[in-house]
This record gives C-alpha cells, structure tokens and sequence, in this order.
C-alpha cells in the first residue's frame, strides 16, 4: 500500500527531527557560541543575530547559536503561515538562550507535528506564499516540503558543527 502525500511528509519530517535530536541530545552549552573561524555569524552579547541583507562573499560559518535562531526564525514564521497568524518580522523572533533553545526548538517542533496532523492531501494543494512569495505559483505541499529541506541543511550543519568542535 502506497503512502499518502501527509504521511510522506511526516515521515520525512520524522526522520530530519530524529537526526536532529541525535545532536540536541549531546549539545553543551559551550557548545553553541564557539566559533570555527575568524569569519562567523552567532548571537551578539545583546541578543543580535549577525545579519546581512545581500549574503557576504565569502558566507561566514554560522555558530550553533546562530543556526538554531536561523531555524527558530523560519520555523517560527512558517507556523504563522500554517496557522493562519499574520507573519512575524525577522526581528521579532530572539534566541532564547544556550539555556532555553533546545526546549524552544523542540516546542516548535510540537507545533509543526499540529500542523502535519491535520493537513489532508487537499490542504497541501492550497496555494501558499511561504517562503516564495505571493507570485511563485506554489502549493502548502511545496511549504512542508521546504520545511523538512531547510530543517535537514540546518541540522547538518549543526551536526558538523559540534563534531568539529569536539574533534578540535
């Protein structure tokens, strides 16, 4: 028997937040600001993401700490979206802390689950501007799809973060 296209979705998702908890699970507090290299984005002592609006050339390495803002930002925004919230501003979404953030990313993750419990295969065919744009033509399929996509870049990237650093 064939999957449908939300239990596809979760399964996929499923298998991302697995992975990521593999790396939650392991993650020290020392673990979130240290830095690779001299070119970094992390969270400034007063809370600040580093941002640029035209990404620099060269990209800084994120730190963990920046990572799990960057995911708490567009995870936070795309649940706006789902439930109908009118979006936050890229501003208005703070890391919470080497303290709070894994609490944080595993609330927003509670949520989502929300999200994908109730999606039929109709609602993934409703157009959605998240995170294109009114004019790209796309689907919530294509949002979920986008979701598990970004969540398994960052938690690579976090993955490899912490093992550079304990291997440093």
């Amino acid at each position: 028997m064939s999957a449908s296209r939300t239990e596809l979705s979760r399964w996929q998702f499923d298998l991302t937040w697995s992975l990521f908890d593999y790396h939650l699970a392991d993650l020290e507090p020392a673990d979130f600001r240290w830095e690779p290299s001299a070119r970094c984005w992390t969270i400034r002592p007063d809370g600040t993401p580093d941002w640029a609006d035209t990404e620099p050339d060269p990209i800084p390495v994120p730190t963990i700490a920046w990572l799990t803002w960057h995911i708490g930002w567009w995870w936070s925004v795309a649940l706006d979206h789902a439930n109908g919230r009118t979006p936050r501003e890229r501003e208005e979404i703070t890391w919470p802390g080497e303290d709070s953030t894994i609490e944080w990313l595993r609330g927003l993750r509670e949520e989502w689950l929300a999200v994908l419990d109730r999606l039929t295969d109709t609602d993934l065919d409703a157009p959605s501007a998240y995170p294109w744009g009114e004019d790209a033509g796309l689907t919530f399929a294509h949002t979920v799809a986008w979701v598990n996509s970004e969540l398994m870049k960052n938690v690579s990237e976090i993955g490899q973060l912490r093992l550079q650093r304990r291997a440093a």
